[in-house]
């Protein structure tokens, strides 16, 4: 009799599994100390906390077989993927269309600010799951076009290959929504320095696991999903 066993999963041929990091806490936001600003996008330090979650993402990570590290142009990325990069001995590449959600008129911390205060415009932007309520900011549109741009970039170099991207939770939460046909906002909310495991093969996202942080979780505090 022939028997039918069940098997793991497998990348289908070509594919690129790409694990998705959340950049480390960064410091905190206030009226009197905004964040600077690089190219329109707040670009805060990453907080002390943030550094040991850094580390720790990289204890994680470093027994992986990775081709390749993927930061942002913003420095909570390249910050949380130094430990992992010393530990492998690489150097980590740019990939600018990966950088966070363009917050417009409420860059530099302000969506910190304003979402403490339960700001009218903050509260419309979550009923109606849309960036571009807040003046200035990106639609969903426009996020969409550069971030399948910066994946389609990794997919294209590194297929049959793994990599990690340090990146951010606007765009973690951007890129499983639209692979599993979500609503925009529903995965936003990734713990810093948590892992998300996607799997790109051609036009295709095939999610294997969103927010894993079992490595952070002595680190995690009730504002540690908040977004940038």
């Amino acid at each position: 009799m022939k028997e039918y066993r069940q098997h793991s999963y497998q990348p289908p041929a070509g594919a690129t599994e790409i694990l998705l990091v959340r950049h480390g806490e960064s410091r905190p936001a206030s009226p009197e100390n905004p964040f600077p600003l690089v190219e329109g996008h707040g670009d805060p330090e990453l907080h002390e906390n943030g550094r040991q979650q850094a580390n720790l993402v990289g204890e994680r990570l470093r027994d992986e077989a990775l081709a390749a590290i993927y930061v942002t142009n913003l420095r909570r990325t390249a910050e949380t993927a130094a430990p992992l990069a010393k530990y492998l001995g690489v150097q980590p590449i740019m990939e600018k269309d990966l950088r966070e959600v363009c917050l417009g008129e409420w860059e530099g911390g302000l969506l910190r600010i304003k979402a403490a205060a339960q700001d009218p415009i903050f509260v419309q932007m979550q009923q109606e799951q849309r960036w571009d309520v807040i003046p200035g900011a990106e639609s969903w549109e426009m996020l969409n076009a550069r971030i399948m741009r910066g994946l389609q970039r990794i997919h294209s170099s590194h297929q049959n290959e793994k990599v990690a991207a340090v990146v951010h939770g606007g765009v973690i939460a951007h890129i499983v929504a639209h692979a599993t046909g979500a609503r925009p906002f529903a995965f936003n909310g990734a713990d810093n320095g948590s892992i998300t495991h996607i799997v790109m093969h051609e036009e295709r996202i095939i999610v294997r696991g969103f927010n894993d942080s079992t490595h952070v979780r002595s680190t995690l505090h009730d504002g540690s999903g908040q977004l940038t």
